[in-house]
């Protein structure tokens, strides 16, 4: 008898449900988030798709888990299983009560490095598992893109498979079990299973119902389901088997449909020893295409395309130009990266020269790349990765939309299937961009649509439905990595008929017969261009804002927004810049990518009339830290420092601006005159009772001495341009100038023993010191801050006009005049910005030139540690600081992989904020001052950043111009 293929029918339960909050609450040890910004947070993926959840619980323990799923059921209110949040099929977004597994569920269970399992829990991060596994000689091999952020449930959840796939298989064969609990409450163990199952109980009735099913739909299972290794569509019905078999198989690729994962154990492989990699430049897309298979005959590891889309949106990102322009000659239409990996390094050497012959024979000699060392792979790869990413950061409502991409077909009919799609995008007057996994015929594939526009996505169900059909004919799978969701789960009749249709929706009622587990998913969908389930649904539509700032590169301040597509790089864990304050709280909405929904959401008026000055996107906004970290790692180029600053701009003008904030911002136009009374101002930090009496006051926290005043500051008319040397501008910054005059001092004598005649930046007008104006953007007071750079700009104009190099000391000030200025003037700043570089920045790239003569010494400390300025890091000039401390002979110099020090400007001195500032700065940074002698020096150029290595570890840390000047010697 055919199964119903309607969707269960549930008790209606709006969104944010009071009730229902209220017991999970009471219930549950993890988060309960019932509010419409958390709501707002968790209704988008990856994909093209936002669905407003019932809640979001974030769950502490497997106890929570199971809470949850029985308290749902009770409410008749459906559960959707959610890592990373990355799914580019629409997965993980559902009128759901989402259970958010990434923040508490991410431990290492067990390790038998003998029998090569491991078990972990469902939120721990693919690239964090292997970083654990590294010192056993183990890795999980299903390397996808993503890996810095995906968590292994969701990997297991989607069967996903990676660059490496041709040598080591998807997620469907490297997990050996699962622990779940299905939607009655049971907890069970899914793994290898005999042919004779005993007793009665709930697992043993599953698998003799599945057995039973496969058994009588052997037929069809064998006519329909493509015989490809990238075939990922449906349920994996064709791994069971009657005389035995992996139980765990069947709920790995089931998007969450029939059981919450809570543990897996996972098959581990050794890792290589040695590794080569040959970048093949192909002059035409059908001869990458067409060398593919004889490519795969070589036996590699990887072999993934590039196509020419990329290289040129690559070289156009900072932090992969550089990469770029080492691996890519000319400009070729396509690429493909072809990995040897094993033990034995002749070996691989040998098969990169085989490479080298065969694409010679080809009739393209001389055109492999040939990368042997690890640190030039692994940039290589970096850039593949982020191939998504770099293709989304095109601005405009048209995107590369996500539906079509995971095709698979067999490698003999890779170059007409391309040749064909391409044709069809053309028919549909639509562009294409390829790239990924050419070794097992699943290209990523993606039609440049906008989805604000009815008549595209009207393109994008003509385009899906030929390309399907074509995909058929070529006995082709439709979903072939990425998963089913919301776009492909409707086209499963055709690729595999009714009856096994069916046999999927059997499967599903079996393991969760009130379809409490994510709906509409491989079973019972909606149709994929229902717009009502869009991220920009009809009637879609911003508000006009009166803008601090100029977005008129990205079409205005919501397009700039919208270039946020939900990718989750911001969720990487590791050391890089971005982002601080998610590394420290693991929270969704102290992310970029919730910073940018909310601000989304709210302008587009989906939180309600006023949402964008609201308390809660105060709150949203609150622990941004400004480290312009997503400027330059956020493939897609959203910029939430400048973006936090709008929104400031916006708040004040509603809610005013309190003492706190009004002393950081107005500190350049009183330091002056507070300068004279500097010892009264730093009794602060010595009387007792007065740093308490200051918190009470201002909100500046107790725990905290507040920077030292000076009673000898910097002083520009002590300082007249001496000697006869080239010309440069020094910018003296309000906080060297006031606070560590000796930075001042110390750049201006380096300078001049480099040969320098040194002008110090002053007003025309004779008045204040000059400032860059970014107290006041911290605090959103844009117009303060323009009128601060306009002065800077005239002042400056001169200088810039004859091209004098503009040299800083502090990395945030600096930065301003090559960002900021741009945002607020962006004709006038433009020749500024590019004469506008940093103290190091100015010596590397003199030495660079061979123009530097610097006569520098040995110290008495021999090893240097430097922690770098996020805006250093953000802006590319933090490499210079280790290139100019190199100079000093002798001296031995390492960085700190730290992210954000957590001060951040005034930060770190707020009392609110005092606790996750230190923990931001734990993390990585104070551990390893702490784990230097004190014959080591400390190197940090940013003031913040100085005074919260000296709060938290006693350490006093220098300027790089301090420690040049020592070198100078007498």
């Amino acid at each position: 008898m055919a199964l119903s293929t309607q969707p269960h029918s549930r008790p209606a339960v709006r969104p944010g449900d009071s009730a229902l909050a209220a017991r999970l609450a009471r219930e549950l040890e993890g988060e309960v988030l019932f509010d419409a910004f958390s709501r707002g947070l968790y209704s988008t993926d990856a994909s093209i798709y936002q669905i407003e959840p019932i809640g979001v619980v974030v769950p502490k323990s497997a106890a929570d888990i199971t809470a949850a799923i029985q308290i749902a059921g009770e409410h008749g209110v459906p559960v959707l299983p959610r890592g990373a949040g990355t799914s580019q099929c629409g997965q993980t977004v559902g009128e759901a009560l989402v259970v958010d597994t990434s923040k508490h569920l991410d431990r290492v269970i067990e390790l038998d490095a003998a029998a090569r399992t491991v078990t972990v829990e469902p939120g721990v991060v693919l690239d964090r598992l292997n970083r654990w596994l590294e010192p056993h000689g183990l890795f999980f091999p299903v390397d996808v893109s993503p890996a810095n952020r995906a968590t292994i449930g969701g990997m297991a959840g989607n069967n996903s498979c990676g660059a490496r796939s041709i040598r080591y298989g998807n997620m469907v064969h490297n997990v050996r079990a699962i622990d779940a609990v299905l939607s009655g409450g049971e907890a069970l163990r899914f793994a290898e299973t005999p042919a004779e199952v005993g007793g009665t109980d709930r697992y043993a009735e599953l698998v003799v119902k599945m057995r039973a099913l496969a058994q009588r739909e052997g037929a069809e299972i064998a006519s329909r389901f493509p015989k490809l290794l990238r075939r990922v569509g449906g349920y994996n019905i064709e791994t069971i088997d009657p005389t035995g078999h992996n139980m765990a198989h069947l709920l790995v690729g089931s998007e969450g449909t029939l059981g919450f994962f809570t543990r897996l154990t996972l098959d581990l492989q050794p890792i290589p020893a040695h590794r080569t990699l040959g970048v093949c430049h192909f002059p035409s897309f059908r001869g990458a295409m067409e060398a593919t298979k004889p490519i795969v005959a070589l036996d590699p590891s990887a072999v993934e395309l590039v196509d020419t889309t990329m290289v040129r949106l690559a070289r156009a990102q900072d932090q992969f130009r550089a990469t770029v322009d080492r691996f890519v000659r000319g400009e070729p239409a396509a690429l493909l990266l072809v990995e040897f990996a094993g033990d034995d390094a002749g070996t691989q050497r040998r098969k990169l020269a085989e490479l080298v012959e065969l694409i010679a024979e080809l009739g393209h000699p001389g055109a492999v790349v040939e990368a042997t060392d690890a640190g030039f792979q692994q940039a290589i790869w970096e850039v593949r990765k982020a191939g998504l990413n770099i293709l989304m950061s095109m601005k405009g409502d048209g995107k590369p939309i996500s539906f079509i991409e995971d095709c698979a077909v067999t490698l003999d009919d890779l170059p007409d299937y391309t040749e064909r799609l391409t044709e069809i995008f053309r028919k549909h007057g639509a562009d294409g961009t390829w790239y990924a996994h050419a070794s097992v015929g699943t290209l990523h594939v993606r039609p440049v649509l906008n989805m604000k526009d009815g008549a595209d996505v009207a393109k994008m169900r003509a385009i899906a439905e030929e390309a399907f059909a074509m995909v058929r004919a070529y006995k082709g799978s439709h979903s072939g990595e990425h998963g089913d969701g919301l776009v492909r789960s409707e086209f499963h009749e055709p690729m595999f008929g009714a009856r096994l249709v069916r046999a999927f929706e059997e499967v599903k009622d079996s393991f969760d017969p009130d379809g409490i587990f994510n709906p509409g998913k491989i079973v019972r969908p909606s149709r994929m261009d229902d717009r009502s389930l869009f991220r920009f649904k009809p009637g879609y539509a911003t508000e006009t804002l009166d803008t601090a700032f100029d977005w008129s590169a990205w079409g205005g301040f919501a397009g700039a927004i919208e270039m946020c597509n939900n990718n989750g790089a911001c969720r990487k864990r590791d050391a890089g810049v971005m982002c601080p304050s998610y590394r420290a709280t693991a929270d969704e909405r102290h992310l970029t990518r919730g910073r940018a929904n909310a601000l989304r959401l709210a302008i587009s008026g989906q939180l309600g009339p006023a949402a964008l000055t609201s308390d809660e996107m105060y709150d949203t906004m609150a622990l941004c830290v400004g480290c312009k970290g997503c400027q330059r790692e956020c493939p897609t180029g959203v910029d939430m420092a400048r973006m936090k600053t709008e929104f400031l701009y916006h708040w004040r003008k509603r809610h005013g601006l309190p003492l706190r904030d009004r002393l950081v911002a107005y500190l350049p136009r009183y330091a002056p005159w507070a300068a004279r009374f500097a010892p009264l101002l730093n009794l602060r930090n010595s009387v007792p009772g007065l740093a308490a009496l200051g918190e009470a006051l201002t909100g500046f926290s107790a725990k905290r001495d507040l920077p030292r005043w000076r009673r000898d500051p910097f002083h520009a008319r002590l300082h007249p341009p001496g000697g006869e040397g080239p010309e440069l501008v020094l910018f003296a910054d309000t906080f060297n100038r006031y606070f560590e005059p000796d930075n001042i001092r110390a750049a201006i004598r380096v300078l001049a023993a480099a040969g320098r005649r040194v002008h110090v930046a002053g007003p025309t007008d004779g008045g204040r010191p000059l400032c860059c104006g970014r107290t006041f953007l911290a605090a959103g007071l844009v117009d303060e801050a323009r009128a601060e750079a306009r002065r800077t700009l005239s002042a400056l104009a001169s200088h810039v006009a004859r091209g004098v190099p503009v040299v800083g000391l502090e990395p945030s000030c600096l930065g301003t005049l090559r960002d900021e200025f741009i945002a607020m003037f962006p004709k006038e700043a433009g020749a500024l910005a590019m004469r506008a570089v940093l103290f190091e920045e100015f010596l590397a790239d003199a030495a660079k030139a061979g123009t530097l003569k610097l006569p520098l010494k040995p110290l008495a400390a021999k090893k240097a540690l430097v922690h770098g300025h996020c805006h250093q890091k953000a802006q590319g000039a933090f490499a210079a600081v280790g290139q100019v401390l190199g100079m000093i002979p002798e001296l031995e110099v390492a960085t700190i992989e730290s992210s954000c020090c957590g001060m951040a400007g005034a930060f770190g001195y707020e009392a609110e904020h005092y606790g996750i500032s230190m923990k931001m700065a734990e993390l990585t940074l104070l551990p390893a001052v702490r784990g230097t002698g004190a014959e080591t020096l400390i190197v940090a150029d940013g003031t913040s950043c100085r005074h919260q290595i000296a709060d938290g570890t006693g350490r006093q840390a220098l300027h790089a111009a301090r420690v040049l000047e020592m070198a100078l010697g007498d």
